[in-house]
């Protein structure tokens, strides 16, 4: 009797045993890690997160991604046996990059849970910038911060000012001027002459009321030192021209027109290379006064825009024609068309034309 009660017991420890299945498990000595406090010019900082398999079966990592492109991380790839440690070494490259951060790591095992996420954190002294690093464009000696003056938003009819800032890094006095400059912009250089190492501002005053255009505008403006036209040196002065709509009563509101468009995007399919496609936007005016189409502007020159009416009617419709002209070009095409209105909830709408050019035999 004794004999049968053993044999049972072995029986169930065997099955028991059979019941569990070998499995691999992993155990990190710790999961987070920060690096406080560095100067980035100190460079990449590594750390290993060691860990133990503890189960039994072979432990294998599949993967490992970081949330951030400026983390790099290195890992055990051979399979890790019952007992044995393997490692996850996670850099972190501070450059460019000041101040607090703190940044994940996903490990993808064939444990269960399958995904363990490591956590980097520290706070990056920034460096010091060089002179060319702050100065960026340089001007033939005198260096300016931008080759872009952007006043950004103005509304028709007023003025705005933008400085940048510049520095004359030559050995000699340098006294700037301007060519190309439109009627809308004046342009002065304070102080008007810079001292050998002497910083001053490039003062910009844009008037909206000198020139009759709507939305993004540039002026390419040629640089002159002491008298002479610097080779290659240019910069942009850019705004975006808007009519101001904060000024209109509520009854003006109430009757304002409405541009309705039935759809903002258009695919014209495939098409071969130097062939065209023909593209349609149809809009309604479902407001209670005239539409006016102020300007329609394409990102590209390979697609020539034309709206078929330019002032519609309470309840009319209309169509806003464009040619794509595919050229040379291969491949998938996006290209946006700006239209500018006098409606005062969409005065600018995007419309976005897109398509794949096959590349000719």
């Amino acid at each position: 009797m004794k004999k049968i009660h053993l044999s049972i017991i072995i029986l169930f420890a065997s099955l028991a045993a059979l019941a569990q299945p070998n499995v691999a498990e992993i155990k990190f000595n710790s999961t987070t890690h920060d690096f406080g406090r560095f100067k980035e010019e100190a460079g990449p900082q590594t750390v290993n997160f060691e860990f133990e398999n503890t189960g039994t079966s072979d432990l294998l990592i599949s993967r490992v991604t970081a949330s951030c492109g400026c983390t790099t991380p290195e890992w055990t790839k051979h399979p890790i046996r019952p007992g044995e440690k393997g490692f996850v070494a996670v850099t972190y490259d501070p450059r460019n990059r000041p101040n607090k951060f703190k940044k994940t790591v996903a490990v993808y095992t064939n444990t269960q849970p399958a995904v363990h996420v490591l956590v980097i954190e520290g706070d990056v002294i920034p460096r010091e910038l060089t002179l060319e690093e702050i100065y960026r464009f340089d001007a033939g000696g005198v260096r300016f911060k931008s080759n872009h003056l952007a006043f950004t938003d103005i509304e028709r009819g007023k003025k705005k000012i933008k400085v940048m800032e510049i520095i004359n890094t030559l050995d000699e006095p340098v006294t700037l001027g301007f060519e190309r400059v439109p009627e809308h912009l004046s342009l002065k250089t304070k102080p008007a002459t810079l001292k050998p190492g002497e910083k001053g501002v490039i003062e910009g005053t844009y008037d909206a009321s000198k020139i009759d255009d709507w939305g993004y505008v540039n002026s390419l403006i040629r640089i002159v030192k002491n008298g002479e036209a610097v080779n290659n040196s240019y910069f942009v002065a850019s705004a975006n021209l808007v009519e101001d709509f904060s000024s209109w009563s509520k009854e003006k509101l109430e009757n304002a027109p409405l541009f309705e468009i039935e759809n903002t995007r258009f695919d014209f399919g495939e098409i071969k290379q130097k062939e065209k496609a023909d593209i349609e936007f149809k809009f309604k005016n479902s407001g209670k006064s005239d539409l006016v189409i102020r300007k329609v502007r394409s990102s590209c020159g390979c697609t020539t825009v034309t709206p078929a009416n330019t002032v519609i009617k309470p309840g009319e419709s209309s169509i806003i024609k464009a040619v794509f002209d595919a050229g040379a070009r291969k491949g998938k095409q996006h290209k946006v068309i700006t239209v500018i209105t006098n409606d005062p909830k969409k005065s600018q709408v995007s419309l976005v034309v897109s398509g794949t050019v096959l590349e000719s035999e």
